[in-house]
C-alpha cells in the first residue's frame, strides 16, 4: 500500500517542471525547434521538402484510387498528416502519409461496406439520407463517393484510437512479433495484390472489385475473361508511361549517390499525360477513364459515423498494427543510422494522432511511407521541418492546381502505383540468399507472402504471425543436442560431431541441450539424452532384476543336481556358479554424466521434474549426474524445487 501511494504521489505531482517535461515529451518539436540552426539545417530541409512534395502529388492521387476514394482525399491525407507528425515525432526522417499497403486494406474494407449499403461497383445513383457526412452539395444526401469517405474516415478514427492506446499503455513491444521476414513477405504479397487490383485500370476494363478469400485469382480470371474489351488507348498510354518511368527510376536508384536529387519523372509523366489527354480528348473520343472534377479548398470538419464502429472495429486492428510497425521500424532504422534516439511509444502516439485528428477532415488512415521516407533521407533532410515544406506544396495543389488534373487518365495513376511497388517485388531475388542463412525464416516469408496473396491481406498477416510463433516453438521444442569433447591443452569443450581431434574424458560424458527445458521439449530431452549417451537407465533398471532372477534360478538348479556326490560333476558345479553370458548385466561405459545447462535460460516445474527423474534413474544404474553452467535463476529454481 505504501509503495503504491508513493508511486501515485510521484506520478501525480504537478510542478512547473513536470508540466514542461510532459509537454516536451508529448510534442518533441518544443524540444528541438528552439535549437534549430537556420544556417546549417534550413537549406537541406527546404530542398528535401520540395522534392518529397513533388513526388507526393501523383502518389496521393494514385493511392486514393487504391483506397477506393476520390483523388482530393489522398491530398488531404498527406497534407494534414505531415503537419501533425512534425509536432509529435521523434524521428527526423520519416514521412507520414498515404501508404500503398494500408490503402489496399482500406479499399477492401470500404468496398465491402459499399456493397453492404447497396452501392454497386462504381455506381453513383443510389443515395443514403441522414448520414453523418453530407455530400458536397449540402443536401444531406450521401452518394457513393460520400459514403466511401464516411467509411474511410470512421476507419481512420478507430485506427488512430487503437494506436494511441497502444502508445499510452506502453505496448510498443507488440511490434517485435512482426519479424523482418514476416513483414517482408507481407509487403511482397500485398504488392502482388495491389498490382492485380490496378491491372483493370491499365487495360481500361470495367470489372468488379473482388474481396475476400481468393480475390487475387478471381480478379485474374475476370481480367482474362474480359480481355477482348481492352481499351487500346489506355493500354498504349500505360505501356508508354511504364517505358518512361521504369528506366528513369532505375537510373535514379543506381546513381542516387552522385545525383543531388532524383529526377521527378512521375510528376513529369502525369503533367504530360494530362496535357495530351486534354488536347486529344481521350475521354470523349476513346472512352478513357479520367480523374474528373477535383475540387479546391477544404471542406467543413465532420464527425465519424459511430454506427459504423462495430463493423469496422475488426478491420481497424490489422491496419493499426501494420501502420505502427512500419512507422516504428523505419524510425529506428534511420535513427540508428544518423545517431539519434527514437522513442517507440511516442512514435505510436504520433502516428495515432496522424490518423485520429485528420479523420475529422476527410482523411483516411496513414503511416510512414517507405519510398518517400527514403527520398527524404537521401535528399538531405535535417529535421521534420521539411514536412511543413511538403505541406505547403500540397496546399498549393489543394487551393489552385487540383482542377488541372481533370483529364488525367486513371491508367496513369495505376502505372504510378505499380512502379512504386518494385521494392516489394525485388524481395523475390533475396530468397535464395535467405534460404542459405535460415531455412525457417524463408518458410515464414513464403507462407506469409502466399497467404497474403491467395487468401486476404488481413488473414495473411494473422497466418504469418501464428506461423512465425510456431517456428519459434518448434526451434525450442527440438533444439540441437550434443556430446562435448575437450580441446587439447585447453578448458574449451565443443561438439564432438562438429570438430575432429577432440579428447573425451574416460567414463565421463558431457551433454549439452541448447534450449530452455520446459513442458514442450521434456520428452525430446530424455529421448536425445538416451540416444547420445547410449545409456537408457529405465531399460537397464528393468532388465537388471530379470538378469538377477535368471542367474539365481540357474545357480539353484546346478546346486541340487551336483548334490548327488558324483565326482565327475564337480567341474559342472563350478561352471554353473557363473551365470551364462546372455544373463550378465551389460557394462556401462560411464560413471558420471554432466549436463551442460549454459544454454538453458529457464527451467519450468515440468523441466525440474525431468531433471529429478533423470538424476534418480541414472543413479539407480550407478551413474552420477552433475549440472554445470547453471545461471542464477536456474540455481534458485533448483534450490526451491
Amino acid at each position: 500500500k505504501e509503495l503504491i501511494l508513493k508511486k501515485a504521489r510521484e506520478v501525480c505531482t504537478c510542478t512547473r517542471q513536470t508540466v514542461v517535461t510532459f509537454f516536451c515529451r508529448l510534442f518533441p518539436v518544443l524540444d528541438w525547434l528552439p535549437h534549430y540552426n537556420v544556417k546549417t539545417q534550413l537549406l537541406g530541409d527546404v530542398i528535401s521538402g520540395l522534392l518529397v512534395g513533388i513526388v507526393a502529388i501523383p502518389q496521393s492521387i494514385s493511392y486514393s484510387l487504391l483506397a477506393n476514394q476520390d483523388p482530393i482525399y489522398g491530398i488531404y491525407t498527406n497534407f494534414f498528416c505531415s503537419i501533425i507528425y512534425v509536432a509529435m515525432a521523434t524521428s527526423r526522417h520519416n514521412f507520414v502519409g498515404s501508404f500503398g499497403i494500408l490503402c489496399l486494406m482500406i479499399g477492401q474494407s470500404v468496398n465491402r461496406h459499399l456493397q453492404l449499403a447497396g452501392y454497386g461497383d462504381g455506381s453513383t445513383g443510389s443515395v443514403l439520407v441522414g448520414n453523418s457526412t453530407s455530400s458536397s452539395n449540402g443536401t444531406g444526401a450521401c452518394d457513393r463517393s460520400c459514403y466511401a469517405i464516411t467509411v474511410a474516415l470512421s476507419l481512420s478514427f478507430l485506427v488512430g484510437l487503437y494506436q494511441i492506446l497502444l502508445g499510452v499503455l506502453q505496448l510498443g513491444f507488440v511490434a517485435v512479433y512482426l519479424s523482418e521476414p514476416l513483414l517482408s513477405g507481407f509487403v511482397t504479397g500485398s504488392s502482388l495484390t495491389i498490382i492485380t487490383s490496378q491491372m483493370k485500370y491499365l487495360l481500361g476494363l470495367n470489372i468488379p472489385r473482388h474481396e475476400g478469400v481468393g480475390s487475387f485469382i478471381l480478379t485474374w480470371v475476370d481480367l482474362f475473361r474480359h480481355i477482348q474489351n481492352t481499351n487500346i488507348c489506355d493500354l498504349v498510354t500505360s505501356l508508354v508511361a511504364l517505358a518512361v518511368i521504369v528506366p528513369v527510376k532505375e537510373i535514379n536508384d543506381r546513381y542516387k549517390e552522385k545525383m543531388k536529387a532524383p529526377f521527378p519523372v512521375e510528376l513529369l509523366v502525369v503533367i504530360i499525360a494530362t496535357v495530351i489527354s486534354y488536347y486529344f480528348s481521350f475521354e470523349e473520343r476513346y472512352k478513357s477513364a479520367v480523374c474528373g472534377d477535383i475540387p479546391t479548398g477544404f471542406r467543413k470538419p465532420t464527425l465519424p459515423d459511430t454506427n459504423l464502429f462495430s463493423s469496422l472495429a475488426v478491420d481497424a486492428l490489422p491496419i493499426a498494427v501494420i501502420g505502427f510497425a512500419m512507422t516504428v521500424s523505419l524510425a529506428e532504422i534511420f535513427g540508428k543510422k544518423h545517431g539519434y534516439t527514437v522513442r517507440a511509444n511516442q512514435e505510436m502516439i504520433a502516428i495515432g494522432m496522424c490518423n485520429l485528428i485528420p479523420s475529422f477532415f476527410y482523411c483516411f488512415a496513414s503511416s510512414a511511407a517507405l519510398t518517400k521516407t527514403l527520398l527524404k533521407e537521401s535528399t538531405g533532410t535535417q529535421t521534420q521541418l521539411s514536412g511543413l515544406v511538403t505541406s505547403l506544396v500540397l496546399l498549393l495543389v489543394l487551393l489552385w492546381i487540383a482542377p488541372l488534373f481533370y483529364s488525367l487518365q486513371t491508367s496513369i495513376l495505376g502505372v504510378v502505383t505499380i512502379v512504386n511497388l518494385r521494392g516489394g517485388l525485388r524481395k523475390f531475388r533475396d530468397t535464395p540468399r535467405m534460404w542459405q542463412l535460415s531455412k525457417l525464416d524463408t518458410v515464414v516469408w513464403w507462407t506469409t507472402m502466399l497467404s497474403s496473396t491467395l487468401v486476404t491481406t488481413e488473414i495473411g498477416l494473422l497466418v504469418g504471425v501464428c506461423f512465425a510463433l510456431l517456428c519459434i516453438i518448434f526451434r525450442t521444442q527440438r533444439p540441437r543436442a550434443m556430446l562435448l569433447g575437450k580441446v587439447s591443452n585447453t578448458e574449451i569443450y565443443e561438439d564432438q560431431s562438429a570438430y575432429k581431434q577432440l579428447s573425451s574424458i574416460a567414463n565421463i560424458k558431457i551433454f549439452r541441450f541448447e534450449s530452455s527445458l520446459y513442458y514442450a521439449n521434456k520428452d525430446y530431452f530424455k529421448t536425445v539424452l538416451y540416444q547420445k549417451t547410449g545409456v537408457n537407465p529405465a531399460l537397464l533398471a528393468a532388465k537388471h532384476p530379470r538378469v538377477e532372477a535368471r542367474a539365481n534360478a540357474d545357480t539353484g538348479d546346478s546346486k541340487s543336481f551336483s548334490g548327488t556326490g558324483l565326482g565327475c560333476l564337480k567341474p559342472a558345479r563350478r561352471r554353473a556358479e557363473q551365470p551364462p553370458a546372455d544373463t550378465r548385466p551389460q557394462p556401462i561405459d560411464m560413471h558420471t554424466l554432466i549436463l551442460d545447462c549454459g544454454a538453458m535460460q529457464f527451467v519450468d516445474s515440468v523441466g525440474l521434474s525431468v531433471l529429478k527423474e533423470t538424476r534418480r534413474d541414472y543413479e539407480e544404474v550407478g551413474v552420477r549426474v552433475l549440472l554445470a553452467n547453471c545461471n542464477p535463476s536456474i540455481r534458485r529454481r533448483l534450490r526451491e524445487g
